[in-house]
């Protein structure tokens, strides 16, 4: 009987399409979506920025494939994260969050949500600009990388760690240095996809 592979020594992976992508991404069609156009495209756009930081947090515990399937009912939720108006958000209104099928029912996750909608509002007004806050943890460069294997894709980094530390001195909440990694991949502070993967070489 074959043994299975070691996940961590998995280099990119070849798809039905013939296309060789992320050993992370699977086959699923809204994930390959996620991988080929978004992940790794560097995001200026404050808003779609807000909403980013606060989906990777409600991934917390949970696949990010959950989170993709519930992107578009997060979005109607939670008003197109439109924080002016989640930071008014009463008590019924979180009621009826807790309630939605369509969202992860998770209190401290919904609260987090609102809690960072005053934070960024914050930040918005006295930085001006929610993107340059975030990329001076790299001093405003992209962070490429091309690991060849799982096992040296990075989980966290001084740099995560920095921006942790300072959204949770802010305000913020599920903002560890992990989900502060994982969300900077997915923005395009950092780029890391694997070598050979096919989207490796849409940037210069």
């Amino acid at each position: 009987m074959a043994s299975k592979p070691n996940r961590r020594k998995l280099g990119a992976q070849r798809h039905a399409d013939g296309k060789l992508r992320c050993a992370w991404c699977p086959a699923d069609p809204l994930y390959l979506a996620y991988h080929d156009t978004e992940w790794g495209v560097a995001l200026h756009d404050d808003a779609a920025l807000f909403e980013m930081l606060c989906l990777e947090g409600a991934q917390a515990g949970l696949s990010w494939l959950t989170i993709l399937r519930k992107r578009e009912t997060y979005r109607k939720a939670f008003d197109g994260f439109d924080a002016e108006k989640m930071v008014r958000y009463g008590a019924a209104k979180r009621r009826r969050l807790m309630q939605d099928p369509g969202i992860v029912r998770n209190r401290l996750k919904v609260e987090a949500f609102i809690s960072n909608a005053r934070a960024y509002l914050e930040i918005r007004g006295s930085l001006g600009s929610f993107d340059d806050y975030l990329r001076q943890f790299t001093g405003g460069k992209v962070l490429r990388r091309r690991p060849l294997y799982l096992s040296d894709v990075a989980q966290s980094t001084i740099h995560s760690d920095a921006m942790s530390k300072d959204l949770k001195r802010r305000g913020f909440r599920f903002v560890g240095s992990t989900i502060c990694y994982a969300f900077m991949q997915a923005v395009g502070i950092v780029d890391e996809h694997q070598r050979y993967c096919w989207a490796a070489g849409k940037t210069p």
